[in-house]
């Protein structure tokens, strides 16, 4: 028997739910000589700003027990290369749905990213990322507050026509207030989890292990932590979900769906195997029979 693995995400059906998650994958061209980009889900492409950045100084990237820390910094080409150069030149060798991951620094520079994301044929979905901080409100993350969401939710709103998903920061006392704010703004979806934050110090050093001192942690250890938040956004918000955080196994990939998640994307696992996510794609037929489910969108928030 077929198990169906196919999935409906604002409106774009996946042929499975296994999407790569921003900036763990680049921008997927990267991959094309080794990894048919064809049998994944989507791709979200690595994460944009208005303006070209660098990064943050090394060291950045740092392993640890059950996961890793990153403060890359939104190392990124600009907005305006990822729509004339960047997503065309992936476009041109998958028909992979693409993800843009937006970011920025005012409500005005979302608005202004996702115009020009919605002016891309080759994207097919926009994702907000509002972990970033607030330069007009002394650097409070945008995901940190629900009246800051729900602005960042309505200039993209009334910038893009394409389906709109905001992916919510976890370090917040209660994130169903923000993820409401942010249906209530129009979004289409909402993708949790972003990064918790923590930090690593060098004992012999006397340092701390990260040049910018502390970084997003991500990895195996932050799975329960993810599944609990999609579990919660999706008893009290009706648009689809994607889930994110420590991600390794298709079993994971049904767990988040049963939680709520309609598709599920995967992070750190990339950094540790490249081949993660057409490993985890593999192995979700068999999964799929072991535990008699014909079809996927039919588990999902079962729970």
């Amino acid at each position: 028997m077929v198990r169906d693995t196919s999935v409906t995400l604002g409106g774009i059906r996946l042929k499975n739910p296994v999407i790569p998650a921003s900036g763990t994958f680049g921008f997927g061209f990267e991959a094309a000589g080794w990894l048919d980009l064809d049998r994944l889900g989507a791709i979200a492409l690595k994460g944009t700003t208005l303006e070209p950045r660098f990064g943050n100084p090394t060291p950045r990237i740092a392993e640890c027990a059950g996961g890793l820390l990153n403060a890359v910094g939104l190392q990124n080409p600009g907005i305006d290369a990822l729509v004339n150069e960047v997503a065309p030149q992936v476009r041109r060798i998958c028909s992979t749905p693409l993800i843009a991951n937006i970011s920025g620094f005012s409500v005005d520079e979302f608005g202004v990213c996702c115009e020009k994301a919605d002016n891309c044929d080759s994207i097919d979905l926009v994702e907000i990322n509002i972990s970033c901080p607030n330069v007009h409100q002394g650097g409070m993350a945008f995901g940190t507050d629900p009246a800051s969401a729900a602005a960042v939710t309505r200039r993209a709103r009334k910038a893009t026509r394409k389906p709109l998903f905001i992916k919510l920061s976890p370090n917040v006392t209660d994130i169903v207030p923000i993820a409401r704010a942010c249906e209530d703004e129009g979004a289409d979806g909402l993708t949790l989890i972003n990064t918790l934050l923590g930090m690593r110090i060098d004992i012999r050093r006397r340092k701390p292990v990260l040049a910018n001192r502390t970084g997003g942690f991500s990895g195996p250890a932050l799975f329960p932590v993810a599944l609990r938040f999609v579990s919660q956004v999706a008893a009290a918000c009706r648009i689809p979900l994607i889930g994110c955080g420590g991600v390794t196994s298709a079993e994971d990939v049904i767990e988040m769906m049963m939680a709520g998640a309609t598709a599920v994307q995967v992070g750190s696992a990339n950094l540790h195997d490249p081949l993660a996510c057409p490993a985890i794609i593999d192995s979700l037929p068999s999964v799929m029979e072991e535990l008699n489910i014909d079809k996927l969108e039919d588990i999902i928030g079962i729970i």
